[in-house]
This record gives structure tokens, sequence and C-alpha cells, in this order.
């Protein structure tokens, strides 16, 4: 039986696995039974600092173990889970801050060569009572080892009192969307729709007790969180974190730690595929792939499981307001599958795709995706508005992304709404576009964007990553294109990049490339 509560997870996965490693940390070895100890721990210490039940408690940080005894801790005194993503400036965390009426705050002292802490120096907070630094010292905030000294003030039994009112219906995180549409929302999911979603994927995947996942996707996203250090404790997994994605580190991680489940964008795997001395190193312990948030070639699918080794590989589909899943393929699906597709639904969901009035549109015909379970978010925090707009009155999500369902019920991704653009009248695709470009010889990554054109409105350019020792003439490339695509979704533009601009999920950013080609 799944646990209700991130609290009961933790307890009884202490129970059933024990002495087994549950993280290590750059040699910080906590089995579960000090994990456990340590949730309960920082968790009296949250009681002594006045933090009650439904408040929200953010946490800017890197992947480290201290992470995850502050997320599990405040799970357990009832407060909801506000992650920041690192790359945010202090402006943009002090946004999330207010709006999110944070009580707390546990944050990194120093990463890569910037003081958090004191970027949120002058920001108006006014309902931020405390900042806990998880590691280092920082004037104005609490150290993590006073602030577990804090514990002594309450006793198990009120810990106790305090975990038996959190309850599957009550809420379990606040993660913000990324704002492409607007200012960013918080969206509001509870913990028994997590814990069951997480142990749905956990056994569609193949998780086992005893694996060792290495975590390279951040713990402030859905994918590191939920799919991440969630579903590994969930399984009895040994969880591995990774602060910042270094190839070379990743590769001699899996050789010297034997690691078994490794998931990440496509580019993790492309940069592992392409690592000149790849070779060099023992990889055979590896064996589950989870991949998405951008297209894959079917040649690098096949490469996965025949180069690196890997046993499973699967790509999934989900966004925040699904508490992070909606699709995934299943083990033994075959390469133009796992490459064409994100998948079918999760068991207890619904997926659907829809014209512009409502209406299902035809098996292979693309339409809007809109969702249907257990697995939606209870909406907007603070923003009943949005959340009418976004979920209807009969409980469908409206997802904004476009795509085409098989007979199957396999679902692949063609765009989102907001990047779709008309080029004479034609409704244009870009992931339809970048799809057929990954087939180009040499092209390691592609994307496509609308430019603005006199004739047409608005005209594909893409934007090309060449594997490496690989020369790419643009000129061929739109040849290549007019041979074997209709003529308004060639691209009229092409420009080469060094790297490709990737948000901290993988995807790729095209308000940057926008950019870039407004500029020339």
């Amino acid at each position: 039986m799944t646990p209700a509560t991130t609290s009961q997870l933790i307890a009884s996965a202490a129970a059933r696995y024990g002495n087994a490693l549950a993280i290590d940390d750059a040699g910080r070895r906590i089995d579960y039974h000090q994990l456990d100890a340590l949730r309960r721990q920082a968790a009296r210490a949250l009681l002594a600092l006045g933090i009650e039940a439904g408040e929200r408690v953010a946490i800017w940080a890197p992947n480290v173990w201290e992470w995850v005894v502050a997320a599990t801790a405040l799970h357990s005194v009832g407060a909801a889970l506000v992650p920041l993503n690192t790359r945010m400036k202090g402006s943009e965390a002090a946004f999330i801050l207010r709006e999110s009426g944070a009580a707390a705050l546990f944050v990194i002292g120093e990463f890569l060569g910037t003081d958090y802490p004191a970027q949120l120096h002058g920001e108006d907070l006014p309902n931020l009572r405390q900042r806990i630094v998880l590691r280092g010292e920082s004037q104005g905030c609490l150290g993590w080892d006073d602030f577990l000294a804090l514990a002594e003030r309450h006793s198990d039994a009120q810990l106790a009192a305090r975990e038996a009112e959190v309850d599957g219906d009550s809420l379990a995180d606040l993660l913000f969307t990324s704002g492409t549409t607007g200012k960013p929302k918080g969206v509001m999911c509870c913990h028994a729709q997590n814990l069951q979603v997480v142990r749905d994927w956990s056994e569609v995947v193949g998780l086992r007790e005893g694996d060792r996942y290495l975590i390279v996707n951040p713990f402030f996203h859905s994918f590191g969180y939920k799919a991440g250090w969630l579903a590994a404790l969930m399984r009895g997994c040994t969880l591995l974190p990774q602060q910042v994605f270094d190839v070379d580190a990743v590769l001699d991680c899996v050789q010297r730690e034997r690691i078994s489940v490794l998931p990440g964008p496509p580019t993790l795997y492309q940069s592992l595929l392409t690592h000149p001395r790849r070779g060099d190193y023992d990889l055979s312990s590896l064996r589950v792939a989870v991949t998405g948030a951008a297209a894959i070639p079917v040649e690098m699918v096949q490469r996965i499981r025949d180069e690196l080794g890997f046993a499973t590989v699967v790509t999934a589909y989900g966004l925040t307001e699904s508490c992070g899943f909606v699709s995934i393929c299943r083990p033994g699906d075959s390469a133009e599958l796992v490459a064409n597709t994100s998948g079918r639904a999760m068991p207890g969901v619904e997926v659907r795709c829809v014209d512009g009035a409502g209406q299902p549109v035809a098996t292979g015909e693309p339409g809007e995706i809109l969702v249907r379970g257990y697995n939606l978010m209870r909406g907007y925090f603070n923003d009943p508005q949005a959340t009418a707009e976004a979920i209807d009155a009969e409980g469908w999500l409206h997802t904004g992304d476009v795509g085409v369902l098989d007979a199957q019920g396999y679902l692949r991704i063609t765009d989102r709404l907001k990047d779709m653009f008309i080029t004479g009248g034609f409704n244009v695709y870009p992931a339809e576009i970048e799809q057929g470009l990954l087939d180009y010889p040499g092209v390691a990554q592609a994307a496509v964007i609308g430019i603005p054109d006199e004739r047409l409105g608005e005209v594909a350019m893409a934007f090309l990553l060449p594997a490496p020792g690989q020369v790419i003439d643009c000129a061929s490339v739109i040849t290549w294109c007019r041979e074997r695509m209709a003529n308004y979704k060639v691209p009229r533009r092409v420009q080469l990049l060094a790297q490709m601009p990737l948000n901290a999920s993988g995807k790729v950013t095209k308000q940057v490339l926008r950019e870039m080609a407004g500029r020339g």
C-alpha cells in the first residue's frame, strides 16, 4: 500500500530498508534509518521555529543531501515545499518568495561563485521570518547545525501529533511555472497524488531496491524531485546527487559508483555518446534511461541501448500542473516508438487531443492535448481565474501543447500552441520540422522558430547544433529540406550554434533564439 504522506513514506522506507544506503553525497553516506532520524530532527527544529501546517517553506539550493532532509522535514510538519531555481537572480527568487508567502527559506551559502543569501539583500520579503543556510555561514541566516540543535525544544510526541494532522490531501508543494506565458504561477499539488504517480512511474521504468541512481536533474524541478529523489527513496535505491552536469564527472561516477539509473534530457546522452574517451570507462552497470523535454533521433535511442548499454530506454511527457507526469513509453517499446512518441497515458490518467472548438480530433490528427486524472493540480495558488482557464468544467487540463494520438494511445508531441506560427495560411509546428532535421547527417540537435516575412507573415528559421567533428553547410540543409518537406515548412534561414541555449530542465529556450534571430 502506498503511503499517503511523505513522512509516512520515509518512515516506512526506514523500516523496510534499514541500514541500506539512502544517500551518498560526495562521501556523506546516509542510510535509511539515519535519513529518517535526520528528517525527524529537522522537523522538530521547524516546530521550534513556529512553522505551522499549511505555511510555505522554500528551498534555494543545488542537489545536496540537506535539500532532501529539509524537504522531507517541512512535509512532516505540514508545510508546503516551494523549490527555487538556482539559476534565478535575487529579484526573481524574491518574487516567488513574496507570491508564495514563504515563512522560511533554506538556502545554499555559496554556489558557483555566487553568494545566494546576499542576492536577497534589500528585497521586500514581509512574510519571510527565518533563513537557514544549508552550508557555510551567512549574516542574518541560521546555520544548519544550529538549526538542527533547535530540535531539542520539541519532543517526538509533539512531532507525531503534528504529523497526524497531515494527510494525503494536504498541500505538499508549490512549484512555480516558468512564466513563459506571463508571470510565474504557483502549482498546488498534494501528498497522496504525488506519491501515487511516483509509485506508478517507478514501476513502469523498473526502479529496483539497491539501484544506484545518479540524479543530475535539478531537485527544484519535478523531474529531479518527484521522479528523482522521491522515487529513489520509495524504491529503496541509493541516490547520488550531482550539483552540476559535467560529462567527465558523470562518466567517472558511473564507473566508480556502479550507477544503474541515469535519467536526463537528450543532451545528457548525446554528451556521453560523443565523449572522445567514453571507451575508457566501464559503463556496464547502466540499466535505466528516461528522457524527454526535446526531440530525440531514432538512431540516438538505438545508440543509447547498443553503445551505452541501457536495457530500458523510455521517453515521457508531463507538466508541472500534472504532478510532472502524463504519459510514458513502456520497457520493450521499439526505438521508433521511444524516439517519435512520449508513450501512452500513465495508469489512471486520460489523454485526448481536441480542435479549436474543444471537440476530439480523429486518430492521427493534431490537436491540443487535454489531460484528466487524479494527478492534476489542485489549482494555481491564489489565482482561481487562471485555474478556471486551465481546467474546464469537465475536469480536463488544457495543456497548451499540440499532439497526435495513434490507435494504440501513444502520444506524439508536435508543439506548443504558442510556438505554432502561420506561413501563407498554413499552420506550421516547429517540432515537426525539428524532428525532420534530426535526420540530416551530422545534426546533433535542432530548434526551429518563426521569423517575420513580408510576403508570408512568418517563415521557419532553423538553429542547428552539429555533432562533434561534423561540418554542416547551411545552404545544403535548405536544399535537403526542400526535397523532403512541404514548401511552407522549409526553413528560409539556417544558423549553426556552438551550443544550444537550454533551461535547467534541458529544454531549448526559444526566446533566446528569437532574440538571436532579431539581431540578425
